[in-house]
């Protein structure tokens, strides 16, 4: 039985510090060992490792394992909130849709990319649907596609259903929810199932950032917030140039509210605080 009191060692959180960085470019600094040694201590609970050495030895052994992906699961953090910093999707539903749309050769030749990197448990992407289903007309929606995607492959699963508690969906106005969320019924607390017409907006995909991306061009926007805040410098430098890759000229990065590109070599233009665009 695994004794989940013993302290992680010097050596353990190293190792798993850096394979993390490695894998995905997170960047655990020693504030982060006691989240660290909880959520292995999670992990082990109920195994026949006796320690996180031992429990280390296996996982690490092999990156295609399932035992690998469910490390990385759970060391990735997850939180999230509908419409959260909601300066952004005011933005996109009073500036940038508009362009978009009037710029469409016409309305139902309106071809639509966009990406949540990061979605987490999916309120992000299941926001940029609801902004978009608010903005543009049924008819003109037929190519208008959502990327989400997350490196927890468990919180991918969790997206793609699409199904919330109430409480989770408490800061969205009644309306919004009665209109694309439906009462799903169960014992315990009741829960909202997202509506087929903002499902077919979104395509959900397992993705590292830090490795081959599904898309090359084309993507009108980016939402990455709150996710460059566990890398460092180089890493975020890397990352956000490749995003100026893939967008399309005129394309928008939105980052978090509590990041900044200050200090990083990159092409964007700056718009305003966290709203940057592709030259």
């Amino acid at each position: 039985m695994f004794p989940e009191k013993i302290a992680l060692s010097d050596d353990d959180f190293t190792r798993v510090s850096r394979t993390v960085y490695d894998h995905c470019g997170i960047n655990l600094k020693a504030d982060k060992r006691e989240l660290v040694q909880s959520r292995l201590a999670k992990l082990i609970r109920g195994s026949t490792f006796k320690c996180y050495s031992d429990y280390l030895d296996h996982v690490l052994s092999d990156s295609a394992q399932p035992d690998f992906v469910h490390f990385i699961d759970n060391l990735s953090t997850n939180l999230t909130s509908f419409f959260r910093e909601s300066k952004h999707f005011d933005y996109l539903q009073q500036v940038l849709i508009p362009s978009l749309v009037s710029n469409a050769p016409s309305p139902e030749r309106l071809r639509l990319r966009c990406w949540s990197a990061g979605c987490s448990s999916g309120e992000e992407p299941y926001s940029l649907a609801v902004t978009l289903a608010e903005s543009i007309p049924s008819a003109c929606r037929a190519n208008v596609k959502i990327l989400a995607s997350d490196i927890s492959s468990r919180m991918v699963r969790a997206a793609k259903e699409g199904c919330y508690p109430e409480k989770r969906l408490e800061g969205v106005a009644s309306a919004i929810r009665t209109k694309y969320f439906e009462s799903k019924a169960g014992t315990g607390e009741r829960n909202f199932l997202a509506r087929s017409e903002l499902r077919k907006m979104l395509v959900f995909r397992q993705i590292n950032l830090m490795q081959e991306w599904p898309v090359s061009s084309g993507i009108d926007f980016i939402f990455c917030r709150n996710v460059m805040i566990y890398f460092d410098k180089p890493t975020q430098e890397r990352l956000v140039n490749r995003y100026y890759d893939v967008l399309s000229p005129g394309g928008m990065l939105f980052i978090g509210h509590s990041e900044s590109l200050s200090g990083t070599k990159h092409r964007f233009n700056y718009i305003e605080p966290t709203i940057y665009q592709k030259k």
